[in-house]
């Protein structure tokens, strides 16, 4: 097994592939993911922007990786994956806008009402 050490977190996992040399570039990193060649905590993972944070440990092409932080580094906070609770105040900001007729342009006028389509001339 594999120790990376981290100088700041998360990583994107296809970013991590890229710099580790695991994958000569980035689209190819993202390939690897999305075939299924990574597995992330024992579980497979395709996600290609998967952040990877301390403690993750990851498999590709039968290597073991665990990822570490360097020393002096500052851990980074997980984001929560549950929905934080609407108060009074978030739901008058989130409130529908009203909806306003749209603008009609010129070009708008010289197009056929039934396709939508405008009119082609050729001379």
């Amino acid at each position: 097994m594999y120790e990376i050490e981290l100088e700041e977190e998360p990583i994107e996992l296809c970013n991590l592939l890229k710099l580790m040399g695991l994958a000569d570039t980035g689209g190819q990193a993202k390939l690897f993911i999305s075939e299924g060649y990574v597995h992330l905590n024992g579980e497979l993972c395709t996600q290609k922007r998967k952040k990877i944070y301390a403690g993750d440990q990851f498999s590709f092409n039968d290597e073991e990786f665990v990822v570490s932080l360097a020393e002096g580094v500052v851990p980074a906070e997980r984001a929560q994956a549950t929905p934080m609770p609407h108060t009074a105040s978030q739901t008058a900001q989130t409130a529908p806008k009203q909806n306003k007729p749209a603008k009609t342009s010129r070009a708008d006028k010289s197009r056929d009402k039934k396709t939508g389509r405008k009119p082609i001339s050729f001379g």
